[in-house]
């Protein structure tokens, strides 16, 4: 099918409980490895770049990649843009058919963050797409950004309620502790703040930064409102390791092929288990 919003698939998994996967792509491999988890056990799937990404490849070239795909998929596929650090790159990720957009404006000022999010709900809602806004501060490395543990802040529940109000966001992402990256030690997630955040706000909720979050804890999440979950650096490293063990055993390999379809099938290996954790089997 073509490729979808990410508005309804997020207003149902809101409704029935459940979240759906959202995984960053790097290549073509991770696409089809991605969409073919989706289709394996029937679950609604979102696959997303983010600003760094796309300075590898353009917005044009992974729009092609993923509505190619998704086009030959019985399952709902969204196409986000991650952490859209600009108007001018919403803008430019629309213009290429982007089906969801970030814009996150969550290291400014609350007032800057509000305007820019305003700004951009403006240009993606003319054009039928809904926006993910950001409030608190993930930590962790994203692309080239880096936000030390002392500089991560969490999401004021209190705040959040009026962030959404203002700015007409569809999607709402918070800071609870939670990192992009792996982790050093074992993240301490607040979900009081979370639970707070769910009864103040009515729109969808989502978990950055869950890759080397126990599964029981966004099992958790979940069960207390998450309803999209983003994974970024599990996946990255899924791939590589597939592809450094080929060329381990094969030093003289030259076909690109071979080695990342050992990385491919990692990656889908990989998603088909946080399908399962996200309890978004059979939910397309």
């Amino acid at each position: 099918m073509s490729l979808v919003t990410t508005k309804e698939m997020l207003l149902k998994a809101q409704k029935e409980g459940y979240a759906v996967g959202a995984f960053n792509v790097e290549n073509m491999e991770m696409v089809q490895a991605i969409i073919a988890a989706a289709e394996e056990v029937k679950a609604p799937v979102i696959i997303q770049t983010t600003p760094g990404t796309l300075k590898y490849a353009d917005t044009d070239m992974f729009y092609g990649m993923v509505s190619a795909v998704a086009k030959k998929s019985s399952v709902p596929v969204a196409l986000h843009l991650d952490h859209g650090n600009s108007y001018e790159l919403a803008a430019r990720a629309l213009r290429s058919g982007y089906t969801s957009i970030m814009i996150d404006g969550s290291k400014l000022p609350f007032e800057e963050n509000v305007a820019v999010t305003v700004k951009t709900v403006e240009m993606a809602h003319a054009m039928g797409v809904p926006v993910e806004g950001e409030l608190g501060t993930v930590g962790g490395k994203e692309d080239t950004h880096e936000v030390k543990d002392t500089e991560k802040s969490y999401t004021d529940p209190e705040e959040a309620k009026e962030y959404a109000e203002r700015t007409g966001v569809d999607i709402l992402a918070v800071g609870i502790g939670n990192s992009h990256g792996f982790y050093k030690g074992v993240p301490e997630l607040r979900f009081d703040i979370l639970e707070k955040t769910r009864n103040l706000v009515s729109v969808p909720i989502v978990l950055h930064g869950a890759s080397g979050i126990p599964d029981e804890d966004v099992k958790k999440a979940t069960g207390l409102g998450i309803c999209k979950v983003n994974f970024a650096t599990e996946l990255r490293d899924a791939f590589s390791k597939g592809v450094k063990e080929y060329l381990s055993e094969d030093p003289d390999v030259y076909d690109p092929k071979k080695y990342n379809k050992v990385g491919r099938d990692r990656v889908k290996a990989l998603v088909l288990h946080k399908m399962e954790v996200l309890n978004c089997v059979g939910k397309a």
